[in-house]
C-alpha cells in the first residue's frame, strides 16, 4: 500500500525529510548524472527565480518512507508541462507504482488547466540501439506511454544524434492529457527551447538549439501507435481530476439546533456548503477521528471545559440556558449556581447552552483536529467544515456562537506535532478574540486578523490595531480592523498586508479561520466582497504554498453560502497548484 502527496516547498521538516529521501532515490537511479547532489531541493527552492513552478509528487509507504516520486516542470506560458523524472525504488519496479505516479501527475496537470505533457523516453530505433535487452526495455516503456496515447513527435531533429557517432538521443513524446489537440509548431518550439536550455543547459542561441528548433514545422505529427491499438482495452482513459483538497465534516454538528426566530447559526449552514462543494471535482470527503478532551484542555481552562460539559449534560431536553447575570470576574469567587455562572463564562446574551451544545462543540473540535492531523500526514490543503464555529471562544469564556476555539486547538496540535512555528490567519468579518487571547503571550504561533473595526463590529472589546501581544508574544499578534464599507479592492489590500506578515514569519503551516460573512449580503456583516473577490482571497492564500488548514467560522447567508464556499476553495486549489508567470529570461 502507498499514498501519493504533493511536496510544495522546503518550508517544513516533513517536506525536507521527503526531499532528502527523494534526492537519495534520484542519486541511486542516476549516479552519473552531473550536478545532481541537491537537484530536488534546488528545483523547489528556485521556482520564483526560474519563473515557473516545479511539481513534486511523492509516493509514501506504510511507514511514510519514500517509495518513488514524479518531478515535472510546468511551463505555464506555453500551457504545457515537461516530465523531468519518474523514479521508484528498485524493488517496486514493475509493480505499478510508476504508473500510479504518472496517473497522479496527469490528474495534477489537468487540475492546473495544462493542455498537455511532454516527456522523453529512450529511443526504440534499432539503428541507434544495438543492445537487444536495452532495445526491448525501451519498447516496453514506449508501450506503457502509448496506453495513455502519449506518442513520439516525428519529423524533427530532436531524437537524432547531435553528431555522427554520438549516443542515441531520446524520443520526445506528447501526452494530450484529456484533449485530442496537438499543439502547433510555435508551442512545441517554446517547450523544446525550455527543455534544452533549462534542463540540459544548452546555450539559448547556440547552433544545436537553433538547428533543432528550425526542424520543427507545422503541422506537428505524432507517430502512429506501434504497440497498442485504438480499440485495445488496455489503453487507459484519462482520469478526470486530482482531488487536491481533503474535507472533514461531522453529522453531529446538527445536534445543536437553536430553533428560535432570528438565530442564524443553524445546521443548514453546513448542509448547503457540503452540497455545493461535493459537486466540485477537487474535493475528497474524509473520516473524522475522535481526539478526546486533551487537545481542548491544551488551550482552554480546565474549570471552563468542565463547566461547559457538566452544564450541558445536566440540561433538560429542549431547554436552553442564556446568561443573564454578568459578575465582575473574580477567579477566586465565581458564582456557585450554574445558571448564574453562565455569565461568568459567557461574553454575550445570545450564545445559549443546551443539552447537545457540548457534544456538537466536541464534534466540531474533532473536525478541526482531523484536518490538522491530515496536514501532519502530508496533505497540503485541508478544509475542516466546523460547526459550531470557534474563534470567539477565549481561554476561559465562550460566546459569538462559539464554545471551543477550533482554530486555536488545531494550531496548537500542529505546533506540537510539526515542531515549528504556526500562523493563524482570521478572515472572518468579526475579530477572532478567542484565538488572540489564547496565543497573546506566545511567539511560536503568529495570529493575524482582518475584521470589522470593534467600534461597530462584534465583539466590540477587542481587535484594535494596537493589540500586538505581550511578553514573549509582543509583535506576534496583528489586527487589521477595516471600516464598515469594504469592497474587493480594499479587502485584498488588507489580505496582502496580512500575507506579507505571515510570509516574513516563515511558518511550517497555516491555519485559516475562514469566515464567509465578509461576503456581500451577509446578515451579520456590512461588507460587499463579491464571489470573484472570494475566489481571489482563496487564490492568494493558496499562492503562499504553505500546508493550509481551512477551519470554517462564520457565514450566515444560507442562500449564497454554498456558492461563496466553492469560490474560496477553488481559489485556494488554483493558487496552490498554479500561478501566472512570465517565461524565464533567455540564457545568453
Amino acid at each position: 500500500m502507498f499514498r501519493i502527496s504533493h511536496v510544495l516547498g522546503t518550508h517544513r521538516e516533513h517536506d525536507r525529510r521527503c526531499i532528502a529521501e527523494v534526492q537519495a532515490l534520484l542519486a541511486a537511479a542516476f549516479p552519473d548524472l552531473a550536478d545532481i547532489t541537491d537537484y530536488i531541493e534546488r528545483k523547489l527552492a528556485d521556482q520564483s527565480t526560474r519563473g515557473y513552478p516545479s511539481i513534486l509528487l511523492v509516493a509514501h509507504g506504510p511507514d511514510d518512507h519514500v517509495m518513488g516520486f514524479a518531478l515535472a516542470d510546468h511551463f505555464e506560458w506555453t500551457g504545457h508541462a515537461y516530465l523531468d523524472f519518474i523514479v521508484t525504488e528498485s524493488e517496486q519496479r514493475g509493480r505499478g507504482l510508476g504508473g500510479a505516479l504518472y496517473e497522479a501527475l496527469r490528474q495534477d496537470l489537468m487540475a492546473r488547466g495544462a493542455q498537455g505533457l511532454f516527456l522523453e523516453v529512450p529511443t526504440d530505433d534499432p539503428k541507434q540501439v544495438s543492445d537487444a535487452a536495452y532495445l526491448k526495455s525501451n519498447k516496453n516503456r514506449l508501450k506503457f506511454y502509448e496506453r495513455y496515447d502519449a506518442r513520439p513527435i516525428v519529423g524533427t531533429l530532436y531524437d537524432q544524434p547531435i553528431r555522427p557517432g554520438s549516443p542515441a538521443e531520446p524520443r520526445l513524446l506528447y501526452d494530450a492529457l484529456n484533449d485530442d489537440e496537438v499543439p502547433d509548431a510555435e508551442t512545441v518550439r517554446q517547450v523544446i527551447r525550455a527543455i534544452l536550455v533549462e534542463r540540459y543547459n544548452f546555450e539559448d542561441d547556440g547552433p544545436y538549439v537553433t538547428e533543432v528548433l528550425d526542424s520543427v514545422k507545422d503541422p506537428i505529427r505524432l507517430r502512429k501507435p506501434l504497440y497498442t491499438q485504438p480499440e485495445d482495452d488496455s489503453r487507459f482513459k484519462a482520469p478526470s481530476r486530482l482531488h487536491p483538497i481533503k474535507v472533514f465534516c461531522s453529522s453531529r454538528h446538527a445536534l445543536h439546533h437553536v430553533r428560535e426566530r432570528g438565530y442564524v447559526e443553524r445546521p443548514a449552514r453546513v448542509d448547503v456548503i457540503l452540497k455545493a462543494i461535493e459537486a466540485l471535482p477537487d474535493v475528497e470527503r474524509m473520516k473524522v477521528r475522535n481526539f478526546g478532551e486533551g487537545p481542548i484542555r491544551a488551550v482552554h481552562d480546565a474549570d471552563f471545559v468542565n463547566y461547559i460539559r457538566n452544564t450541558c449534560t445536566e440540561m433538560p431536553e429542549g431547554k436552553l440556558l442564556y446568561p443573564y447575570v454578568f459578575p465582575i470576574r473574580r477567579t477566586d469567587r465565581p458564582p456557585h449556581d450554574r445558571t448564574v455562572r453562565a455569565g461568568y463564562y459567557c461574553i454575550d446574551t445570545f450564545t445559549p447552552l443546551g443539552r447537545d451544545a457540548y457534544k456538537a462543540a466536541r464534534a466540531s473540535v474533532n473536525v478541526a483536529l482531523s484536518g490538522a492531523a491530515a496536514i501532519v500526514a502530508g496533505e497540503p490543503l485541508v478544509y475542516s467544515l466546523c460547526r459550531p464555529p470557534g474563534h470567539h471562544a477565549e481561554r476561559d469564556t465562550y460566546g459569538g456562537f462559539c464554545y471551543f476555539c477550533n482554530g486555536a486547538i488545531a494550531a496548537q496540535y500542529l505546533r506540537t506535532k510539526l515542531g515549528g512555528k504556526i500562523a493563524v490567519l482570521d478572515v472572518d468579518y468579526h475579530h477572532g478574540n478567542g484565538t488572540q487571547d489564547i496565543f497573546y503571550g506566545r511567539s511560536d504561533i503568529l495570529t493575524v486578523s482582518i475584521h470589522g473595526h470593534p467600534n461597530f463590529a462584534y465583539p466590540y472589546f477587542s481587535g484594535f490595531a494596537d493589540e500586538t501581544g505581550e511578553g514573549e508574544g509582543l509583535g506576534f499578534n496583528h489586527n487589521l480592523p477595516l471600516p464598515e464599507d469594504v469592497h474587493d479592492g480594499r479587502y485584498l489590500e488588507a489580505l496582502d498586508e496580512a500575507l506579507a506578515l505571515i510570509r516574513a514569519f516563515q511558518p511550517e503551516a497555516l491555519v485559516v479561520s475562514l469566515g464567509l460573512d465578509i461576503a456581500k449580503a451577509d446578515p451579520t456583516g456590512t461588507w460587499s466582497v463579491t464571489p470573484e473577490g472570494l475566489h481571489e482571497v482563496g487564490l492568494r492564500i493558496g499562492q503562499m504554498k504553505l500546508p493550509t488548514l481551512l477551519v470554517q467560522e462564520g457565514g450566515y447567508n444560507v442562500r449564497f453560502l454554498g456558492r461563496n464556499a466553492t469560490r474560496v476553495l477553488t481559489g485556494v486549489c488554483a493558487g496552490a497548484l498554479s500561478r501566472k508567470v512570465k517565461p524565464p529570461k533567455s540564457r545568453k
